[in-house]
């Protein structure tokens, strides 16, 4: 801040210091600075001069006082500066000055001084001088020309200077630059044949102002300095550097053999790319290199883009108007060494020579020789270097000169080598001689058998190889969580049969066999076996089953048990216990409940672990009530009351007695082993109730018995007849008149309950019927209804009832002999209040908020409807809970009005809607015209948007369609379209777009003029036809859509892009068949922007496509791969452009650069959606960005070359790999992250989010976890895909298909097929079948000799299926078995005969009834959300079930899709870019640096709710313990143009080839690469709905009543029917409560996450219908029931063990190894020796090398502002879709 005149109190010091960089090697005490002197430069400005103490000193601190008062300012300066200007002075203040020297902690004494403007003004003989115009001051004026230096040595050089001209530097200040400029070239003899200069100037993109050979006089280069244009932009200098070695310093450009090349750069910032390697490629190009920094520049940064030394080469100087300063030193400097490095590139020209004739010779797989014809002349030593083709750390050997040839040992087998010999001179190096030679292979083991395979152990043999130094033998269990457990075995060469113990049961082992050679050892040699399960028991048993105990028995397991564990649980799923027993047959259960099931599970336990469970189940009995109660032993005052004890575990009895003509009842505990009592203190001559009840040791009690008795009139005793009631007594006694019931009352009234409690006045009573009606109901029409409740039951919920209704309620006691005196009572339902005060806020482009205020009545939640007023749509809505009365409503249109209804939602329905009006804002320009057309061309303007970011206008022809579409930034009011057909009509769209959001389109038509009349010409004669080539033997199956990415970037050239084209020719004509029915072949070129060369479905043979590929022509420009990939994706891969269903889509990038843009998301977001990509890279490719582009694994997708005349050596290998990917009968696609062969069945349907609106009959909704997406077949929708599409080949012999589906309340009770195909008459071959009514599943095909075959499964696994919860069912086929496993659980399995083949004329249908025939067929309703056919029968053991709420492990699963989070999602744009921090200090240069530290981690989400523990998924094996295939080849930095050789010393060691790559794990064999490292953990899911039951935990406490459901099951258990209909009737309750669950949980799930969905009331889903029962006296009915507890886990309900599970990747089913060879576990190499530090003379000009590692890290700068803070609505974050609409695409009707 510049202080004015006017402010009196501060003032700032502008220290505008001189500081050419040198190092100072002056030693002593610090002394102080003489000699001060003042200059006043400004009105307001003062240079302060002074001169430098002698001795060491490291810098200076300069204080400013002003003499009336106030702040000291200080400053530190450097050593080297000897001026300094202070700005912001008063001119009539006094200002005091010190300026002290220091070192380290020492100072000088301070040099001061006194001073004030004025006086110095008045002490001056001159005028004053002000700075108006930099032009017009001496520091910027360019010198006389006898004043500066003149570089006058014969020495000749080639200048190219690099000038940044961006924002920073400023118009102002540019002309100084221009300036120092002018006095640069003066001092130099510039001609053609003299000195050249060229200029390139850069800021975000640089540009060449001139050549060198483009001006031949200095006069002109000067002028063109003159009138060098200023640039601007942004500040990429690494850029720059790479571009000027690229385009200036070439021969074409002016650059001369043998002439020294100089480059010098000018900036005034820190560079915004990284600027090490392009300054590391220009100096060892031998170019040397100046580096002259003004005011913001980097010092450190400069010095790592200087040649050494620095103090010659980098200058620094504080500001601008100082740059003429250093004009004389940089001059001196320059002229100086064009003479040295002309000495020197003459006197080495005639003396190099070069090595040839490379002969290689006694190969084996550990080494070869290696021989040359020697080099001329006197050569000191050879040097070999030798480095793996696909990567590795280069090595070298060297010899004597006198020597010609070397062996190469220690190397890897099976593995290809670069060799390089070098001769070396005692002062250069000669090019190299270069050849290739690749290893043998190692042989293996062979024959590998696993024999003797019990429960602990198995043995393994094989046949032995001959040379081996030993075996090494792997194993290791394919269970999840086992992985720790691989083992390894070394053995002599003499053994070849071993036995592996200690193993698990029951467990599959993979056993790997390597042959070893010292260290390394041979491919290696894998086979898989189970070992034997663990016995379990046998025949359980149940006796003496009583009310609380039963006794259990069983066969034993094996005389190796060691106990058992026995499980048992309430079946309805409170209460789960377990106990270990030893080694015994019997164990009796105790304390157990009365009349309650229990299933048990009792396991084997042994050493290794416990067998799989025996299950059976019992129900205990009824608690035993005391029997022959007796009164006897009447007085007037007393009578003994007697019974028979039932049981010996009585604790007490609890006697109690009441008069019957009203009175207090009485009660007294007695003990449990009396059997009678004497009751005393009667009145005479009364009737009494008297009751007995036991309670037993586990405090249950057993039903009430009671007995009337009387007390006589007079003192005589005489017996008494007496009757007694009980449940197990139904004899009936006299009835008495009573009244049981007082103080009725009605209270906590809503709206569809009402709540009914009263006193029992006469506990005899052994019910109470409770009736209701409407108060105003006629009892013909309407039915009194009316529940039972048990006799000591006091209280009744009424529900479901209408709405704002008065009802009467009576109260009836009900006894043994009649009924009592009934009490009635109204009461009256709440209204459904609506809510009230609609109000609408926030409107915005695609959003608004919506308010309310909450009803009287309490709600269940709201629901809101919205839907657009004047342009057609659907109605969309939404649900929230009932504390929340706001919503913002997302995804709208923009400038429309919108109908909005909020309705209050009650158990027994909705309110009347709340209505109003809301409107969205307009996004949207205005002013839409057209200007400027032309033949092939027009223009089109509008009125900018206030709000907007960007604009997206699109042209397009009305006559065939054809359409360009361009980006524009938000301040661009303009745009013009090119290349146009004449006379053609246009319609020119503009698209307003505000960040992510995009407003409709606002268009215009155009015609363009009309094309002149053209003379006829005369047509050509086309060449003959080329040779089409063959089909690869490969290729004859393939089929699929292929897209080739093609660099056409300027680094390529016109020679280069021609051998592309070339390998796209061979490569395409490997294909056996072309078009639609084949594989579709698509092109683009990119640089700047992609440009589609041709389209999929552009051409249908093979002739025209490869004559298409001839004609491409190059196109030129920077790369931008990640633009390219994205433009695949939109245009490409779309229906219009040929785009198939179910095909594979496969992508082959070729580039020979590192991309100018991010490709890393795109490539990963489209292998997420089945795209497979091959990788290959040229030259300078970056192969870590190969890698990221390719698929996994890398060894198959990824290539690299090092010229365009090596895609001979991968072509072969690239055409089998893609071919194979798109093998029609199984192809590769991607799953969960995962390469796997077999077919996609969601996307070959179109039910996918992209494809499933144009599906009729479906619709989607929210599936599991809500964010998942399900799709809804609605009845009769029959979703069928032509089989020729799907499986043209049918399918495979062994496969697993999986389903993730659920079967809906309206899913018809007769059998359909989830899947089937049929053949052209509609008749099945082969299908999964449902039985809806039967509970049955059942899979059909025919098999190989022509027979049609079913195997049907059933059981309670199967059952739960139909039960209207989510499952996953994987039915796996192989050639002997079909096996059912559901919710990665096998449930069964049965023997089925190998699978003919299919024909592929029909039809693939979904959902398809077994009782249709023909083509009008029906179809069943039910939900799908997953559904694949993997082509291996593995896949299941590897499953997790991911998607299933109860089995889902957060620790093992992938994160759920879609979450949201404020800290994620939702992030605000970012800030600015604080100011650069300093760059940490230069190391010295040689050898190749480690790389620099990792940056840090950004902040962790915050860790969400866990989810439900699951079951342990597979895993697949870890890798093994020997080193992994080299890794890919780096990029390639040796040859290049021939170039005259300078002196040199000794060569250091050669430079990478490509980056290491990390040692791999030791991987098993097969298609299967080791697994990538984990990511961040994501953001928790939102809550999922209730899945399958897990290990029942224990009871916790009872929750909120739940909304009303469908009417529940029958009460309490009658007394009669048989187990049969009791059995059904609890199947029955069990379906209607977990299909209430499902229902209550979706909704509140929906209400909680406000997911707009599609109004479906789950309310009124009815439960299955429940098996009749036997007709018998009409019972009590019972009250609606809580839901029940969740389940005993599963039948057999025992916790099972940890599933299986296979490899990672697609394990082979015991396949042959897969393609690679096993890499050797080697010793690393030797380091090299070092090279000499010293700048030799530069070599021959080569093409870029391989980035270098990051330079040492520097201090990290201030940080920057904070950007705004971003906006985050959590009710946006909701569920699936984030909220948007679900559309039911019209199907409403049929809902």
């Amino acid at each position: 801040m510049l202080c004015r005149y006017e402010i009196q109190s501060c003032f700032l010091l502008a220290f505008l210091a001189v500081t050419p960089f040198f190092i100072s090697d002056a030693q002593g005490q610090v002394s102080p600075p003489t000699r001060l002197r003042y200059n006043v430069v400004g009105p307001d400005s003062v240079q302060i001069s002074w001169k430098a103490p002698k001795g060491q000193f490291t810098g200076y601190k300069l204080l400013v006082t002003p003499s009336s008062g106030g702040k000291t300012n200080q400053l530190i300066l450097q050593s080297t500066a000897t001026k300094a200007i202070i700005q912001g002075l008063i001119p009539d203040q006094n200002y005091a000055l010190q300026i002290i020297a220091f070192n380290e902690d020492k100072e000088s004494k301070p040099a001061q001084g006194q001073f004030r403007i004025k006086d110095i003004e008045r002490r001056k003989d001159t005028s004053k001088s002000k700075v108006k115009d930099p032009e017009k001051t001496n520091a910027s004026k360019p010198a006389p020309e006898g004043s500066l230096f003149t570089c006058k040595t014969p020495a000749i050089a080639d200048i190219v200077i690099l000038v940044d001209g961006s924002w920073s530097i400023g118009r102002f200040n540019f002309r100084l630059v221009r300036l120092f400029l002018e006095n640069l070239v003066s001092a130099f003899n510039v001609g053609s044949e003299k000195t050249r200069v060229g200029l390139a100037q850069y800021s975000g993109d640089p540009r060449i102002e001139w050549h060198l050979n483009a001006y031949g006089t200095k006069e002109a280069v000067l002028d063109a300095v003159r009138n060098l244009p200023y640039k601007g932009g942004n500040t990429l200098t690494g850029l720059a550097l790479t571009y000027i070695l690229e385009n200036s310093f070439k021969p074409e450009a002016g650059a001369r053999p043998g002439v020294s090349k100089i480059g010098i750069l000018i900036t005034d910032g820190k560079s915004q790319d990284d600027v090490i390697p392009p300054a590391k490629n220009l100096r060892d190009a031998g170019i040397e290199l100046f580096a002259i920094g003004v005011k913001n520049a980097d010092i450190n940064e400069l010095k790592e883009i200087a040649s050494e030394p620095d103090s010659t080469h980098v200058y620094n100087v504080a500001d601008f108007n100082f740059m003429h300063t250093i004009v004389e030193g940089l001059t001196r400097t320059v002229c100086s060494r064009v003479e040295e490095q002309e000495k020197e590139i003459k006197g080495t020209i005639a003396s190099l020579g070069t090595p040839s004739d490379l002969v290689t010779s006694d190969v084996t797989a550990r080494g070869f020789r290696v021989s040359w014809t020697h080099a001329p002349g006197k050569v000191e030593k050879y040097r070999v270097v030798y480095y793996p083709t696909r990567g590795g750390q280069p090595e070298e050997v060297v010899v004597d000169g006198s020597e010609s040839t070397a062996v190469l040992k220690n190397l890897m087998s099976l593995t290809e080598y670069q060799i390089a010999v070098f001769a070396i001179y005692s002062n250069a190096a000669s090019e190299g001689l270069r050849g290739t030679e690749t290893t043998l292979a190692l042989p293996m083991a062979s024959d590998l058998q696993l024999y003797d395979v019990s429960q602990s152990s198995m043995r393994v043999r094989w046949n032995g190889v001959l040379g081996a130094t030993g075996y090494m033998i792997l194993y290791a269990p394919l269970t999840e969580g086992l992985a720790a457990d691989e083992k390894e075995i070394k053995i002599g060469e003499t053994s070849t049969d071993l036995e592996l113990d200690g193993l698990l049961p029951n467990t599959e082992y993979t056993v790997t066999v390597y042959a070893m050679f010292g260290e390394e050892a041979s491919d290696p040699l894998t086979g898989q076996e189970t070992t034997l399960p663990l016995s379990p028991p046998a025949n359980l048993k149940f006796s003496d089953v009583g009310h609380n105990s039963a006794k259990l028995s069983w066969d034993p397991a094996s005389k190796n048990v060691n106990g058992y564990r026995i499980m048992y649980v309430k079946t309805d799923g409170t209460e789960t216990n377990e106990v270990e027993v030893g080694r015994v047959s019997t164990h009796t259960l105790k304390s157990l409940a009365p009349l309650t099931e229990y299933t048990v599970a009792l396991f084997s336990q042994y050493d290794e672990g416990q067998s799989e469970p025996l299950t059976g189940s019992f129900t205990t009995k009824r608690v035993p009530a005391p029997q022959h109660l007796e009164i006897d032993e009447v007085s007037t005052d007393s009578f003994r009351v007697s019974w028979k004890p039932t049981s010996s575990d009585i604790a007490f009895y609890r006697l109690a007695w009441i008069p019957l003509d009203g009175g207090e009842s009485e009660e007294v505990v007695i003990k449990g082993g009396a059997d009678s009592h004497v009751i005393e203190g009667l009145l005479p001559d009364t009737e009494y109730e008297v009751s007995l009840l036991a309670v037993f040791d586990d405090e249950s009690e057993s039903e009430v018995v009671a007995i009337l008795g009387a007390t006589s009139a007079s003192a005589t005793t005489v017996p008494s007849t007496v009757t007694t009631t009980s449940a197990t007594s139904p004899e009936p006694s006299t009835a008495v008149f009573r009244t049981g019931v007082r103080n009725l009352v009605i209270d906590d009234e809503t709206t569809s309950s009402l709540r009914v409690t009263w006193d029992i006045s006469d506990y005899s009573a052994q019910q109470f019927r409770v009736t209701y009606l409407t108060a105003e109901g006629d009892r013909a029409e309407e039915a009194v209804r009316v529940v039972m409740v048990p006799g000591r039951q006091n209280t009744l919920l009424l529900h479901p009832l209408l709405p704002d209704t008065e009802y009467k309620v009576t109260v009836t006691p009900i006894y043994s002999d009649g009924e009592g005196v009934s009490v009635s009572a109204p009461g009256k339902t709440l209204p459904l209040s609506a809510p009230r005060n609609l109000r609408v806020s926030d409107e915005w482009y695609n959003r608004l908020r919506i308010s309310w205020d909450a009803p009287p009545s309490a709600t269940m939640g709201y629901r809101v409807v919205y839907k657009p007023v004047n342009t057609p749509g659907p109605a969309l809505e939404t649900f929230v809970g009932d504390d929340i009365n706001t919503i913002l409503i997302l995804n709208l249109l923009s400038g429309t009005e919108y109908s909005v209804k909020v309705f209050a939602s009650y158990s027994t329905g909705f309110s009347d809607a709340l209505t109003g009006v809301a409107k969205t804002l307009y996004l949207g320009v205005t002013n839409l015209d057209s200007y400027q057309v032309r033949l092939t061309s027009l223009c089109a303007q509008w009125q900018l948007h206030r709000h907007a970011t960007a604009y997206r206008v699109v042209i397009e022809s009305l006559e065939d369609g054809k359409k360009q579409e361009v980006n524009l930034g938000g301040g661009t009011p303009r745009h013009c379209f090119f290349e146009l057909t004449p006379g053609t009509k246009y319609k020119v769209s503009v698209h307003t777009q505000l960040q992510e959001l995009e407003g409709p389109a606002v268009s215009i038509m155009e015609t363009t003029l009309p094309f002149p009349t053209q003379p006829p010409t005369t047509p050509s004669t086309p060449p003959p036809p080329p040779t089409i080539p063959p089909a690869k033997e490969v290729c004859k199956a393939a089929k699929a859509d292929l897209a080739f990415l093609v660099d056409g970037s300027w680094s390529i050239g016109d020679d280069n892009f021609n051998k592309i084209i070339n390998f796209l020719y061979s490569t395409v004509g490997a294909l056996d068949k072309i078009g639609p029915d084949g594989t579709q072949v698509a092109i683009i070129q990119f640089s700047d922007d992609p440009r589609t060369e041709f389209k999929l479905n552009a051409y249908k043979t093979k002739e025209t496509l490869l004559e298409a590929i001839q004609q491409i022509a190059y196109k030129g420009g920077n790369t931008k791969t990640g633009k390219a990939i994205k433009h695949a994706r939109e245009i490409l891969f779309t229906g219009d452009a040929g785009m198939r269903r179910g095909i594979p889509k496969v992508l082959v990038v070729i580039t020979d650069g590192r991309s100018q843009d991010d490709v890393n998301k795109v490539s990963r977001e489209m292998q997420l959606d089945g795209f497979t990509f091959f990788a290959i890279g040229v030259a300078d490719a970056d192969y870590s960005e190969l890698v990221n582009i390719g698929s996994k694994p890398s060894e198959r997708h990824v290539f690299f070359v090092d010229d365009f005349d090596a895609f001979t050596k991968i072509e072969d290998e690239l055409i089998t790999f893609v071919c194979e990917t798109a093998s029609a009968t199984c192809p590769l696609v991607v799953k969960d992250g995962n390469n796997f062969a077999g077919f996609k069945m969601m996307e070959m349907f179109g039910l996918v989010e992209k494809e499933f609106s144009s599906v009729e009959g479906v619709s989607m909704e929210p599936g599991t976890f809500n964010v998942f997406p399900c799709y809804r077949l609605h009845k009769d929708a029959l979703v069928s895909q032509p089989t020729k599409y799907l499986h043209p080949e049918g399918l495979p012999s062994d496969y697993t298909i999986t389903f993730l589906f659920r079967v809906l309340p309206d899913t018809p009770q007769e059998p359909f097929a989830l899947w089937e195909i049929l053949n052209e008459a509609y008749e099945p071959l082969v299908g999964v079948i449902l039985d809806n009514g039967g509970k049955t599943l059942t899979f059909f095909n025919y098999d190989y000799k022509g027979d049609f075959q079913t195997v049907t499964f059933e059981g309670p696994e199967i059952r739960k299926i139909f039960y209207g919860s989510f499952h996953k069912l994987h039915v796996v086929i192989s050639k002997t078995t079909a096996k059912i496993i559901i919710d990665c659980r096998e449930v069964g399995e049965k023997t089925i005969n190998a699978a003919g083949n299919i024909s592929s004329d029909g039809i693939e249908v979904l959902g398809r009834m077994v009782r249709s025939r023909g083509p009008r067929d029906n179809s069943a309703p039910l939900q799908l959300q997953m559904f694949d056919i993997i082509c291996a029968t593995s896949w299941a053991n590897r499953d997790k079930c991911c998607e299933l709420p109860g089995l889902r492990d957060e620790e093992n699963c992938p994160a759920l899709p879609h979450a949201c989070s404020c800290s994620e999602a939702n992030k605000g744009p970012l800030g600015p870019p604080g100011p650069p921090g300093g760059p940490g200090v230069r190391g010295a240069k040689g050898h190749r640096g480690d790389p620099g530290p990792k940056g840090p981690d950004g902040p962790r989400g915050e860790i969400g709710v866990p989810g439900p523990q699951g079951p342990p998924g597979p895993q697949g094996p870890s890798g093994l313990s020997i080193q992994g295939l080299p890794g890919p080849p780096g990029e390639k930095g040796e040859k290049g143009d021939l170039g005259f050789p300078g002196l040199q010393g000794v060569p250091g060691a050669s430079g990478s080839p490509g980056r290491d790559g990390a040692q791999g794990q030791r991987g098993f064999p097969g298609k299967d690469g080791p697994t990538g490292p984990q990511g961040p953990p994501g953001p928790m899911g939102i809550p999922g709905a209730p899945g399958v039951p897990g290990v029942t935990g224990s009871q916790g406490p009872q929750g909120d009543v739940g909304a009303p459901g469908p009417p529940g099951a029958k009460g309490e258990r009658g007394e009669r029917g048989d187990l049969q209909s009791q059995a059904m009737v609890r199947a029955v309750a069990r379906q209607v409560c977990e299909q209430l669950i499902q229902g209550h949980m979706a909704r509140y799930n929906s209400i909680l996450n406000q997911i707009p969905s599609q109004s479906v009331s789950t309310r009124t889903i009815a439960g299955p219908p429940g098996e009749p029962g036997r007709p018998g006296a009409p019972g009590p009915q019972g009250e609606q029931g809580s839901p029940g507890m969740q389940g005993f886990p599963g039948s057999p309900g025992q916790p099972g063990r940890p599933g299986e599970r296979g490899l990672p990747g697609e394990k082979g089913e015991k396949g042959n190894p897969g393609v690679g060879t096993q890499g050797p576990r080697g010793p690393p190499g030797s380091t090299g020796p070092p090279g000499e530090s010293r700048t030799g003379s530069p070599g021959p000009p080569g093409s870029p090398g391989p980035r270098g590692p990051a330079g040492h890290t520097g201090s990290p700068g201030s940080a920057g502002p904070a950007g705004p803070p971003g906006y985050c609505d959590p009710s946006s974050c909701a569920g699936y879709g984030m909220g948007g609409p679900i559309p039911y695409n019209g199907y409403e009707s049929r809902r």
